[in-house]
């Protein structure tokens, strides 16, 4: 092989044209960097005002990573028996067939991907504005007014729409370009997030003082702590993103797995980590009802100089976290574009750089619509529901794939099985049906989206 070149995909014709420049490292940096965005810096003040325990909240981001793990050790199996793009989608496909992989896909790609990609690039338009005001999302910039609707559109709208066009720039000229910014930014938001714990060592604010892990006056805590593990599964989403690109990861067979467990250890300590330093820095009474939990905690150690720091992590986080989702969702794309089901142009890889090129516009372009618009948001909670229904279903295929290809080779076998799959699936569930009886109005909605998919699959499937 010629110096400097990068080995061609060999695989399904689906793959065709692609390249492994995705090593064992920039892997693990993908799962952590798709997930640490801005739900670390936010969440935990929130949780706080529904169950003020430190033990119960330290419990639900322990649980919320033993939770991934259990998702990351089931995936790993299928990801090493199916190492080509899509992931999550092939698993599906493969297991229940060609439909419910397509719902999945149709969800993942118009509101939960795109939509998260919108979202965290509003956080970083918002944290931008810290440094430079008049990039606010409260100066309106564009005011049109119809008989039928009034349309705004704020400078901060415009700054993450043009961060989505940026990135969306990166992954277009290749994947190692795409992959290198998502290995650096994940690795300078990591550094920076280790900040809180090494403030919290040395200037530490509050001594954490033992607890009732049940508060007095909580009258119902199972409730509680279900509705606050609603913020930590957020705030670990995405895991699973790594499994789109497998097609572009060397060694996918060994690699997928190991990034996936390594990724999410990485996370689940990093997490625990950053949450003890607001222990160190706040009171639980001082944290109910914060929303800027990070900026809070670290201007209480370090003053306003920590507050500035925090924010500028938070900027770096959330471009970060879309350098990674735009190149998984991307791929998604292309899986559903090369089984013909969906836009059949998105399947094209570019000559030069051999990325999905067009997949990856038609990405960036909804996803920069949707940040403009400002209509992601509920579209994002409707359809949530129906996603994580599909994590249950995706949990249960690694049974039925036991069963049906009992011959296909395994390089990897979930370790623990059949007890981590269920406790996996078991948890799952108990978030679907709690949603279900906590949101049920959303939870239907979520699922009249999935229904309007149907139309789209049968145009794709007489079309092809």
């Amino acid at each position: 092989m010629a110096a400097g070149k990068l080995p061609t995909v060999h695989g399904p014709a689906g793959d065709a044209g692609l390249v492994r420049a995705i090593g064992l490292g920039s892997a693990i940096l993908f799962v952590v960097g798709s997930v640490i965005g801005s739900g670390i810096f936010l969440t935990t003040g929130g949780m706080a005002a529904v169950i003020p325990s430190a033990p119960l909240l330290l419990g639900a981001w322990v649980l919320g990573g033993a939770l991934a793990i259990t998702g990351g050790l089931t995936y790993a199996e299928m990801g090493a028996m199916f190492p080509h793009s899509g992931g999550v989608y092939v698993f599906l496909r493969e297991a229940y067939g060609p439909l419910p992989a397509f719902l999945y896909g149709w969800a993942a790609l118009f509101v939960v991907i795109s939509g998260g990609i919108a979202a965290v690039a509003v956080g970083f338009a918002e944290y931008l504005s810290y440094f430079v005001p008049v990039l606010s999302h409260s100066r309106i910039v564009v005011f049109v007014h119809t008989p039928w609707l009034a349309v705004s559109v704020s400078a901060g709208q415009i700054v993450a729409a043009v961060s989505i066009v940026i990135l969306g720039a990166v992954n277009y000229v290749g994947v190692r370009s795409g992959n290198m910014v998502n290995a650096v930014l994940t690795a300078a938001k990591v550094a920076g997030l280790a900040a809180l714990p090494v403030m919290a060592l040395f200037a530490w604010r509050v001594h954490p003082a033992l607890s009732p892990i049940v508060p007095a006056g909580l009258a119902r805590p199972a409730v509680s702590f279900g509705i606050a593990m609603i913020a930590v599964l957020w705030t670990y989403e995405a895991w699973y993103f790594v499994t789109y690109a497998a097609g572009e990861i060397k060694d996918p067979q060994r690699n997928v797995p190991r990034a996936l467990v390594g990724g999410i250890l990485v996370l689940t300590t990093v997490y625990l980590l950053v949450n003890l330093a607001y222990f160190f820095a706040l009171s639980v009474d001082e944290m109910r009802g914060v929303t800027r939990i990070a900026e809070r905690a670290a201007s209480a150690m370090a003053g306003p100089r920590g507050a500035t720091f925090v924010a500028l992590t938070v900027v770096v986080s959330t471009f970060g976290c879309n350098a990674a989702a735009i190149l998984a969702g991307s791929r998604l794309l292309f899986a559903m574009a090369s089984d013909g089901v969906f836009l059949p142009a998105a399947s094209r890889v570019h000559e030069r750089y051999r990325t999905p090129h067009l997949a990856i516009i038609a990405l960036t372009a909804w996803s920069a619509i949707l940040a403009l618009s400002g209509t992601y948001e509920q579209l994002f909670t409707y359809v949530m529901f129906a996603s994580i229904l599909f994590s249950v279903a995706a949990g249960i295929a690694l049974f039925r794939l036991r069963r049906t290809m009992p011959e296909r080779p395994r390089p990897y076998r979930t370790w623990g099985y059949p007890v981590v799959p269920i406790i996996f699936i078991t948890g799952s569930t108990a978030f679907v049906l709690n949603t279900l009886v906590e949101r049920p109005v959303q939870s239907l909605a979520g699922l009249g989206l999935l229904a309007l998919g149907l139309p789209a699959y049968w145009y794709w499937r007489v079309r092809r």
